[in-house]
């Protein structure tokens, strides 16, 4: 059973952001059009968390303001293209000069070939129920083993939120370094890291918690 989906690249080549303003994105692009999805916010009209892979993501990807949208997200991207004149960050109104659109459709594949990425973006893998686990770790190999276990299973969530079945073994084998972060105004474990799959992955989404907000994009490197 295979899926095809298309992803959607807004970038603003003109304007320079630091990698921590992508929240700011998503507050800004969440407010101005709510009315249009929450796809866009990833909170329903009840206020309401929506707890699936986020279709649209907020991104600063070497200083530069990317949009990414997969499917629906995708689409609803690409109808408010023409619309977008400014980004606000901060307060700070900042005018859309140029605006650059890529449309990609994305075939998932997972086989025997080997794929190598790195995150271009802190990756935050752990949650409330895995960080303990984590933590009682003491030699490297076997943090590298656990963090790649966890993000096999960041990948299966993707599949799962762009409705594809995976019919063969996602496997993962990855090497990280921590690194704290500030999150929410509290400190945070994240990692920076490479690894290899055998799962092909669309360039610059994002795997693990907060992805919408820039957190865990992959760059594919060979």
């Amino acid at each position: 059973m295979t899926s095809i989906n298309t992803i959607v690249y807004i970038k603003f080549p003109e304007i320079s952001l630091k990698v921590r303003d992508a929240h700011k994105l998503r507050g800004y692009f969440g407010n101005i059009f709510k009315e249009h999805s929450e796809l866009l916010h990833n909170h329903y009209a009840d206020g309401n968390y929506r707890y699936k892979y986020p279709l649209v993501q907020y991104k600063v990807i070497n200083r530069m303001p990317y949009l990414i949208g997969l499917g629906e997200g995708g689409r609803l991207l690409f109808d408010l293209f023409l619309k977008i004149d400014q980004l606000d960050v901060d307060g700070v109104k900042i005018p859309v000069l140029q605006k650059d659109v890529e449309i990609s459709k994305y075939v998932p594949e997972i086989g025997e070939a080997l794929y190598q990425y790195n995150f271009e973006t802190l990756w935050m893998g752990l949650n409330q129920h895995n960080y303990e686990d984590y933590q009682k770790l003491e030699v490297e190999a076997e943090k590298n083993k656990f963090l790649s276990k966890v993000l096999q299973n960041n990948i299966l969530a993707f599949m799962k939120g762009i409705n594809h079945q995976a019919e063969n073994r996602i496997m993962v084998t990855g090497k990280f370094s921590e690194k704290m972060t500030q999150f929410k105004n509290q400190s945070m474990l994240a990692f920076t890291g490479t690894f290899a799959s055998n799962t092909y992955l669309p360039q610059y989404i994002g795997l693990g918690k907060s992805v919408s907000r820039g957190f865990g994009t992959i760059q594919l490197t060979a």
